[in-house]
């Protein structure tokens, strides 16, 4: 994060209780663009501004670009820079500039969407991602425990109640990453972006938990990562599934109170098989 840059903003409000009103200070959570900029050798343009809160931008952009199959992998990245507070820059190598152009992204993207802007979704994974992990394994006590950890792990949330959180999970339980942003594909782009800088991509055993519902595009990134199973403390919505079956992904869905729904891949659960649910 730049300096000066926070996550959060302190703003006075109303706070109205029966019939008790009361003038007092209170945080919101930081919305800002970001424009992602792209270079191939002497060619450098605007691909997409999107909404974002500020912090782990290189990584937001870089985790982006990757999801949108124009960055297949830390080979073809040539470097990633911050040129403003609300611009970054990432130089590719030249083998990307046919991927670069089919990307076709020519709106602004809100917090909302992970796919707006785009002319279709062909491109969108579909067999780009290394095949997911068949061997990994989590018991249902693991699960159990996610929404817990992850709300433990979401520092600006607990400021402003306004953040959404994508965190990685190991299969015995344990928090490897965490990243938070008004935008649920945002937060997850951070966290992708940040394993592809590290070297760490594809993630081949590892949960992925997300503090709202599971749409396509959050799948998507998912699948893009190679990560084996999605978490959702919300609802998965239709295509999501049918992303996360034909992928050989594992998603879960209503992720809290000491329960979850699985709507595929059950033979990663331990004690289930994937003919239980065939047969639920």
């Amino acid at each position: 994060m730049l300096a000066g840059m926070d996550q959060a903003l302190e703003t006075s409000v109303v706070r109205v209780r029966g019939d008790v009103m009361t003038a007092v200070r209170d945080r919101v959570a930081i919305e800002r663009p970001l424009q992602i900029r792209v270079r191939i050798g002497d060619d450098e343009r605007a691909l997409s501004t999107t909404m974002r809160t500020p912090g782990d931008d290189v990584a937001l952009a870089v985790g982006f670009l990757h999801a949108e199959g124009v960055l297949a992998g830390v080979g073809a990245l040539r470097g990633a820079d911050q040129i403003s507070d609300d611009s970054v820059r990432v130089e590719l190598a030249p083998s990307a500039a046919a991927a670069l152009a089919a990307s076709t992204r020519v709106f602004v993207t809100s917090a909302a969407c992970g796919v707006c802007g785009r002319a279709d979704l062909d491109g969108m994974a579909g067999g780009r991602a290394p095949a997911a992990d068949v061997d990994t394994r989590v018991t249902a006590a693991v699960i159990h425990g996610l929404p817990g950890a992850l709300r433990a792990a979401q520092a600006t949330f607990d400021r402003t109640g306004g953040l959404h959180a994508a965190a990685l999970f190991s299969p015995d339980g344990a928090l490897v990453a965490v990243h938070e942003d008004v935008g649920r594909h945002n937060a997850v782009d951070k966290l992708v972006g940040r394993r592809l800088l590290a070297g760490k991509l594809p993630v081949t055993a590892g949960v992925l938990m997300l503090s709202g519902r599971a749409s396509f595009e959050l799948v998507q990134k998912a699948e893009a990562a190679g990560i084996p199973i999605v978490a959702a403390v919300g609802a998965p919505s239709s295509l999501a599934v049918e992303r996360a079956a034909a992928a050989g992904m594992t998603l879960l869905g209503f992720v809290r109170d000491g329960g979850f729904n699985v709507y595929c891949g059950a033979g990663r659960i331990a004690g289930l098989t994937d003919a239980d649910a065939d047969a639920a």
